[in-house]
């Protein structure tokens, strides 16, 4: 095994969803571009990587696991054909920025590298691209990369980018043909009714199931057309809501997408190996633990190493 591939597996391991950020340009985040879901998650798990404050450059390999991509929601029986597919179609993608008087096409990735029998992928960032998703010293956006797990639609982790540009604010108005053109939909969607149902609505309800933030808006007419949509938005309270009953007074129900998350992370403690019977593998003990964190009873012996990723009751 190459010392590269090593260093991967170093970085992996050390690999904490909840401490884990994404920072992006703002021009990239309002860039023009079309990445589908996986395509997206696995950008984000690289970008996520790269050293803050440090020099960068072109020659550096950034690794996605499998596992990374369970802990962002992709199911664990098909996370590694995903990842593969999904990265032989990123090498092909490219995106569209517009920088003072001038727009620019640049790839997204120069080179993949494999490592099959560690589920691993190493991904080198377009030189271009560089100075936008690191290092930055002009306008940026930030947000954690657990924000978006569970979040399976490409337009919704689109437009949360949007929105999180905005977080101290908490409102942002868009217009529609802008939205298009930042989602590359092209003829798709032409009518209203149709974007509305399948790139808005898909968005905000993924968004305020999954995400930090709680989404409304609405939309602003001119004339007898649609032509703008205000997004008012704030910090939930609670991303996950306390049931106080006598019975499980210390229970917290958890989403399905909450529950894939921490299931996944929780297997991979060391002090919770006990759980595993024989040479059972990590799959297998978050499946298991998964169940555990549903039942009232078996929950409470996860919480305070729930709390330690990130958990907040």
């Amino acid at each position: 095994m190459t010392s590269i591939y090593l260093s991967y597996i170093r970085k992996i391991n050390g690999f904490v969803l909840n401490k884990n950020h994404v920072v992006k340009s703002n021009q990239v985040i309002e860039a023009s571009y079309q990445l589908s879901a996986i395509e997206q998650r696995i950008v984000l798990a690289a970008i996520s990587r790269i050293p803050k404050n440090q020099p960068i450059t072109d020659d550096e390999l950034y690794p996605v696991s499998v596992s990374e991509l369970q802990l962002l929601g992709v199911h664990e029986k098909t996370a590694y054909r995903d990842l593969k597919e999904g990265i032989n179609r990123l090498y092909e993608r490219s995106i569209n920025l517009s920088i003072e008087d001038k727009s620019i096409k640049m790839r997204w990735v120069q080179e993949i590298q494999f490592l099959d029998s560690q589920s691993i992928i190493g991904i080198r960032f377009s030189k271009p691209i560089l100075p936008f998703i690191s290092n930055l010293s002009r306008e940026f956006t930030k947000y954690a990369l657990s924000d978006i797990a569970g979040i399976n639609s490409a337009y919704a982790i689109r437009i949360y980018e949007l929105l999180v540009q905005y977080r101290q604010i908490g409102k942002r108005e868009i217009s529609v043909d802008s939205l298009r053109t930042m989602l590359e939909l092209g003829k798709k969607y032409p009518l209203f009714a149709d974007f509305k149902k399948r790139v808005i609505d898909t968005a905000v309800d993924q968004i305020n199931e999954y995400s930090p933030l709680k989404v409304t808006y609405e939309q602003k007419k001119t004339g007898r057309k649609v032509t703008h949509i205000l997004f008012s938005f704030k910090e939930k309270t609670k991303s996950i809501s306390h049931q106080g009953t006598n019975t499980a007074k210390d229970f917290y129900k958890l989403t399905d997408a909450q529950i894939n998350m921490f299931g996944n992370q929780l297997s991979r403690l060391p002090e919770l190996s006990y759980l595993a019977v024989g040479n059972e593998s990590y799959e297998a003990l978050a499946s298991k633990i998964k169940e555990m964190l549903r039942d009232p009873t078996q929950q409470k012996q996860f919480i305070p190493h729930l709390k330690n990723l990130g958990f907040k009751p």
